[in-house]
């Protein structure tokens, strides 16, 4: 076959089909110009789909007849001059191909001053004097009409107007200072005031069914002055479920991308808290400095290259498991300070948690979160008042766990009996009685009864008027967890050390800010230069390869105390006692107990260990009062 040259209107009409492929992308084209303008208020109007018609109308600066005449010429741009301008972008719009692409494909008219410009195939910008409009007046008509074969693939009109909405919504989320109205077929569907919240304006624009109050506004920068970024997440609180993470939105400097990596970042501070497979609802929007980021790479402008996003990952996913972990000392003062006169303080460090002299608040370190109001969150927790009698010496706890694990997931339904017997029989150090229960716990003046056992998989409980139905599985595993946990960072030595190649400088320094924190886990690492590190020990219970090391650290970027309490409650999970395993009755009181005395009553994947129902509740459930 012979080379030959396309013909010009050809060749434009390819070009134009990679940014307009459908009418919401004129939608997100033209609202980016609008936000571009300095609008206060913009209204998008759509017909049939967006395929008849498209008007976006705007309040901003306008244009003048001259740069009315030139604006949808091929590559027509008044935001960059210089290939240099690329990396220090300042507007959603920048290439000068969104115009010409729409003259290409429909009917496009721009109104401004006292000038309308029409263009399209047939019709070569055209001006025409009208009445005096602010702003500015964008209108495409018969999208694809010249173009059957791109028309066929797009989808019926109702299908269209959604995605419309979709990206009408995208654009708002980012913008609470501006008003936005989106008209559909004559019907008004989303009318955005302006002067919102974020929570306000990220839950009414995508017409979440939850209130704006149950969501979360938390704000954090960088430390370092070679990294100019900041960063403002609203989350919901862990009631607000998704089943999947379609409603986890990522902003970068004003524009939506499709960031993988930053939604990882808020998915691993989740863990947790969000139980069998569900997922949040999020909107992450960062200000960063353009010249550490490129949107450069995608006809339609939704992924970005960045320069290190390491620092940027790490500071969401802390954020994001600091809220969840104040959000949950938060419930358990409510559930609890009606019925417990003693108060203790809660606060963190790191990644762990550690009881503090009450009542004191928390430390500088934990990042500040607030909701509509504004107002900070109570910072006390209610220390529990009774605590169990029964417990492992350290060393005896921690060979335990090690020689023990396979037979306690065996043969746990035989009772708390056949696990002291187990610990009796191996060879390790400390003694381990096993105390009755029953008479102990019936005869506590602190009001708490063990009451039985129910449905193969529950225990009863009662305490100062309310009733406790725990979970027995999560209630063991979360106590095992925690008995674990006080052990991490027990190391094993490698017979042949773990190498770990880095892909760049970057990567570097990410391991030696990491290296306090990767020896409190167990991981020793040293640099040997030339982008490898050498891992000469790893914790007892982690079981990863070399390239697992390297995925996790580098590629993933989990910290190493999330490694490890992966691998705790993994293993916690697999000892505790099951759903339907019967035991005895001192074995169920003494889970029973201590499940009301757990800092966190949540197992370590993030369902409540208990629920509670109060003696008032059950009056009115049987209409006594």
């Amino acid at each position: 076959m012979a080379v030959r040259q396309l013909d010009t209107e050809v060749a434009r009409k390819i070009a134009a089909g990679e940014v307009i492929d459908r009418p919401s992308a004129i939608v997100r084209e033209l609202l980016d110009n609008a936000v571009d303008s300095g609008a206060r208020r913009i209204i998008v109007e759509i017909e049939s789909g967006g395929i008849d018609k498209i008007r976006v109308i705007d309040d901003g600066c306008g244009m003048d007849k001259g740069d009315l005449f030139a604006c949808a010429r091929p590559h027509a741009t008044s935001k960059i001059s210089t290939e240099a301008d690329l990396l220090n972008l300042t507007t959603l719009g920048f290439r000068g191909e969104a115009l010409s692409s729409m003259a290409a494909v429909s009917r496009l008219q721009i109104t401004s001053g006292t000038w309308r410009m029409s263009a399209s195939v047939t019709e070569d910008h055209t001006m025409t004097q009208v009445s005096p409009v602010k702003g500015c007046i964008v209108q495409t008509a018969g999208l694809f009409e010249n173009f059957p074969a791109r028309r066929r693939f797009l989808k019926r009109p109702a299908s269209e107007a959604m995605m419309c909405r979709t990206t009408f919504a995208e654009k708002a989320i980012p913008r609470p200072d501006i008003a936005f109205n989106l008209i559909i077929d004559g019907q008004d569907k989303l009318n955005l005031c302006a002067d919102q919240t974020l929570c306000e304006r990220f839950v009414d624009s995508m017409g979440f069914k939850e209130s704006p109050e149950l969501f979360y506004e938390l704000s954090e920068s960088s430390n370092d002055s070679k990294e100019d970024w900041s960063f403002t997440l609203i989350l919901g609180e862990p009631a607000v479920t998704r089943n999947s993470r379609k409603d986890i939105f990522i902003y970068v400097n004003g524009r939506r991308i499709q960031e993988y990596s930053l939604v990882q970042a808020i998915e691993y501070g989740c863990q947790g808290y969000f139980p069998n497979g569900l997922h949040p609802a999020a909107c992450l929007l960062v200000q960063m400095d353009p010249s550490l980021v490129d949107f450069n790479i995608h006809p339609a402008k939704r992924e970005a290259k960045f320069k290190d996003l390491a620092p940027l990952h790490h500071s969401v996913s802390v954020t994001t498991r600091n809220f969840f972990k104040q959000y949950t000392v938060k419930n358990i003062i409510e559930q609890n300070d009606e019925n417990s006169p003693q108060n203790a303080a809660f606060a963190f460090e790191g990644n762990e948690e550690r009881y503090v002299s009450a009542p004191t608040q928390y430390e500088n370190n934990i990042p500040h979160f607030s909701g509509k109001s504004g107002a900070s969150v109570t910072e006390r927790l209610i220390q529990p008042s009774y605590k169990p009698s029964h417990t492992f010496e350290s060393d005896a706890r921690s060979k335990f766990f090690d020689q023990k694990e396979h037979s306690l997931m065996k043969d746990f339904s035989q009772g708390m009996q056949h696990i002291l017997d187990s610990v009796e029989n191996a060879s390790v150090e400390g003694h381990i009685t096993k105390p009755n229960y029953t008479e102990q716990l019936q005869s506590e003046e602190d009001g708490f009864h063990f009451v039985g056992s129910t449905l193969g998989s529950f225990l009863i409980a009662e305490k100062n008027d309310v009733l406790y139905i725990i979970d027995q599985h999560a209630a063991h595993e979360r106590y095992l967890y925690n008995k674990i946990m006080e052990d991490a960072g027990q190391k094993q030595a490698l017979l042949y050390p773990y190498t770990v190649k880095t892909d760049s400088t970057s990567d570097d320094n990410y391991l030696e800010q990491l290296q306090a924190k990767l020896e409190e886990a167990g991981f020793t690492g040293k640099n040997r230069g030339n982008g490898t590190w050498e891992f000469t020990t790893v914790p007892i219970r982690w079981k990863g390869t070399e390239e697992d090391l390297k995925k996790d650290l580098l590629d993933r970027r989990i910290t190493p105390t999330d490694m490890i309490n992966a691998v705790a409650a993994s293993t916690a999970c697999r000892a505790a006692v099951k759903d339907g395993d019967v035991l005895d009755r001192d074995t169920a009181a003494w889970i029973a107990n201590l499940a009301l005395a757990l800092p966190d009553p949540h197992c370590p994947h993030g369902r409540p260990v208990y629920t509670t129902i109060t003696r008032k509740q059950l009056f009115m459930l049987v209409k006594r009062i």
